[in-house]
């Protein structure tokens, strides 16, 4: 039977639910392992000793004496240290301070009850007082938190207010201390100063005689005359050079243009006075001749004097431009040696002022590097007095206890409802991963879907647990239902033709189910109204005969051996329908008796008198009978428990029955608990309701005393049934 494709979606959901059955699955190791982990958290949570913790805060602040600078260090507010929060983290645990603390605290008494009751060396107590300290900085200030924890309270809050306190001390002592060295220093460097200066002052005292400058002269007033002489030249030959360079383009521009051009822009470019009264003359000359040559004509006396006033104008506009030209280059020239003259003059001055600063420098150098000497000696004498005040006076620690420890009430540890909270999550993770890793470990077939993979074969059938005989339960068992959808698979989806009626139930190994799988599947074959024979083929641990509560003192073997009749073997039931054959007591020599002639001569007359024929067998994988069984019979149908053998066993009784010929119809997956594993309620389940639920109906009914002609048909129908009364048989 050719396995039918599931499709992508649906395979999404079954990976998804196979989470979940899982967990159903395996909700029991979960629970121990959760109930374990979550117990056994909360006894040891209680069982802890109780642990206090005290809390102060300190506020500390870089050391802003200026004395580190003047020595040539950095140091001060303005030296940023992007460690300096750690390392004083580091100071408040060093060996100085903490031993301080153990002294303070009297700690090696106090702990030694930890030592049996001994008191601890102070080494060890550092050690241990080390370990029960926490130093946070509070969020992204400068305030540092000191935590202190102890089984005793006023020891927790003795700690603490002692880290704040010694460790204040410690820096107060430490500044006190750099600020004395420091003073000393500047007294030694204040020594090489007066040193410096008296030389100094001496060279130049001696400079100034022999450059005769007056004492009250200084670097400025000495220089001052000839910088601003040159300023002045520089000044006046700035100007120079742009008014020839102006008079040089307009006389230039001018030569370019002809009289005519002239005439007209000269008067823009360069006015002059007596050129423009010419230029106006001509003009009004020429305004007078046009008009008076349309009336008179151009041989008109008085046209011709016109004429002649004209040409005399121009000719003296001419002779004006010429004049004008000329002065303007008279002008150019000038301009021209005025600036060659300024030029001598600056670079005369120049040399002045660089003679007269040659000649002082060196002199006002060493009184400019008198001067510097004198300030710093003067600084550092001002910085010692201060500091000498300060360390007379009371001053301010760089460290302020901003919170003090006080004695705590409550315990810290250890935290009984986040122990216990974090115990049933950790609890949950362990038993739920715990459950994940044995279900990895676990290569049994657990679904369907893993029969199909690993078979290649359809599962015709899900058998519910504990399943007992139908004979037993009744034909209305829920169970019933199960076996008759097995048998509706095997008829039509099963086997290949209605000459196939011959079966054998096989499986891998012991236990999975075989025999009351196909006792069952008989029953309700029977009940159908078929004629069905059951054959004990299992030779070696018969039990067939216990479900038909008959005797097994006679059967197959007995037959095989020729020592009785096919008809004295064959029993009844309590279904007419069914027919029985035990398997006999097991001959000392049973080799080859299931495979011998006449074997294949019964399974031949069996198949001639029944309907279908049923043959048990033994485990495939345990003696070669089943394979020799699986070889005669039509059909072959292999029951594989749920959670029970590796899926390669199951792999290698499928082989070991198409090797010897058998044909393998599908696979039953036997003992499924369907209340635990909901992936197989779709094939049991509704069934179920329906019974459980018609059953609630029927009680009903009967208290109710409303459905006594049913009861009473369902009654007589059951009995014909059990009877074998033909007209009317059981529907299912």
């Amino acid at each position: 039977m050719d396995k039918i494709p599931s499709t992508g979606q649906s395979s999404d959901k079954l990976h998804i639910l196979d989470y979940w059955r899982i967990i159903r699955v395996r909700l029991v190791t979960i629970l121990l392992v959760f109930l374990l982990t979550a117990v056994t958290t909360t006894v040891v949570t209680l069982f802890m000793p109780k642990t206090y913790m005290s809390l102060s805060r300190i506020s500390i602040e870089k050391d802003t004496s200026d004395i580190a600078p003047l020595l040539g260090m950095q140091s001060g507010p303005s030296a940023f240290d992007p460690y300096f929060i750690q390392t004083e983290f580091e100071k408040i645990q060093s060996q100085m301070v903490l031993d301080k603390v153990v002294a303070k605290c009297n700690l090696t008494e106090e702990w030694k009850r930890l030592n049996g009751n001994e008191p601890l060396d102070p080494i060890s107590a550092r050690k241990r007082l080390k370990k029960t300290i926490d130093i946070r900085q509070f969020r992204n200030t400068s305030i540092i938190e000191l935590r202190a924890y102890d089984r005793e309270r006023a020891i927790a809050q003795k700690i603490a207010q002692s880290i704040a306190e010694e460790y204040q001390t410690h820096r107060t002592d430490a500044q006190k201390k750099r600020v004395g060295l420091g003073i000393i220093a500047l007294e030694g460097k204040m020594d090489i100063y007066n040193e410096e200066i008296a030389e100094k002052q001496a060279d130049v005292d001696k400079m100034r005689v022999d450059l005769g400058i007056s004492d009250a002269a200084g670097e400025e007033s000495y220089s001052i005359i000839e910088p601003e002489i040159v300023r002045r030249y520089e000044s006046g030959l700035i100007d120079a050079r742009g008014v020839h360079t102006s008079m040089s383009s307009l006389l230039n521009g001018l030569k370019l243009q002809s009289l005519e051009e002239l005439r007209d822009s000269i008067s823009t470019a360069y006015p002059d006075g007596q050129l423009d009264v010419l230029i106006r003359e001509l003009h009004t000359g020429q305004q007078t001749l046009a008009n008076h040559s349309i009336d008179l004509g151009e041989e008109h006396p008085r046209i011709k004097g016109l004429e002649k006033v004209v040409a005399t104008l121009e000719q003296q506009i001419d002779n004006r431009i010429q004049g004008v030209l000329a002065g303007l280059e008279l002008k150019v020239r000038s301009a021209f040696a005025q600036v060659e003259q300024l030029q001598r003059d600056v670079a005369d001055a120049k040399k002045r002022e660089s003679d007269m600063r040659e000649t002082g420098r060196k002199y006002f150098n060493a009184k400019r590097e008198l001067s510097n000497k004198t300030r710093i000696r003067d600084t550092i004498l001002f910085r010692i007095m201060q500091e000498q005040v300060d360390l007379a006076l009371p001053k301010d620690s760089t460290v302020e206890i901003t919170d003090e420890a006080d004695i705590p009430m409550t315990a810290v540890r250890p935290n009984i409802p986040l122990n216990i909270s974090l115990g049933v999550v950790v609890g949950l993770i362990l038993g739920v991963g715990l459950a994940f890793f044995i279900e990895y470990l676990d290569t049994s077939v657990k679904t369907i879907d893993d029969v199909e993979r690993a078979l290649g074969a359809a599962v015709l059938g899900v058998i519910p647990q504990n399943v007992g005989s139908l004979l037993d339960e009744g034909d209305e068992s829920p169970h019933a239902e199960a076996y008759r959808v097995l048998r509706t698979n095997i008829l039509f989806a099963g086997r290949k033709d209605e000459s196939q009626t011959t079966f054998s139930v096989v499986s891998g190994g012991a236990g999975e189910g075989k025999t009351t799988t196909m006792f069952n599947l008989a029953v309700v074959f029977a009940q159908m109204g078929d004629r069905i024979l059951i054959v004990d083929s299992d030779l070696r641990r018969p039990s067939m005969h216990r479900y038909m509560n008959v005797s097994n003192n006679i059967g197959l073997t007995n037959y095989l051996l020729g020592q009785v009749t096919i008809d004295e073997v064959i029993q009844t039931t309590e279904l007419p329908s069914l027919h029985f054959i035990p398997s006999g007591k097991l001959p000392s020599s049973s080799m080859g008796i299931l495979s011998s002639a006449k074997m294949k001569e019964f399974v031949a007359e069996m198949k001639s008198r029944y309907d279908y024929v049923f043959l048990d067998a033994p485990p495939i994988m345990g003696v070669s009978d089943a394979s020799v069984l699986a070889s005669m019979v039509d059909m072959c149908v292999l029951v594989v428990q749920y959670r029970k053998y590796p899926q390669m066993m199951t792999q290698r009784a499928k082989e070991m029955v198409t090797k010897v010929g058998g044909e393998l119809v599908g696979v039953v997956l036997n003992n499924i608990n369907i209340s635990q594993d909901s992936y197989y309620y779709y094939y049991s389940g509704y069934y179920y309701d329906y019974y459980y639920k018609s059953r609630e109906k029927e009680a009903s009914a009967e208290k109710s005393g409303e459905d006594d002609a049913r009861n009473r048909k369902e009654t007589k129908l059951l009995a014909s049934a059990k009877t074998g009364g033909e007209d009317e048989k059981p529907k299912y």
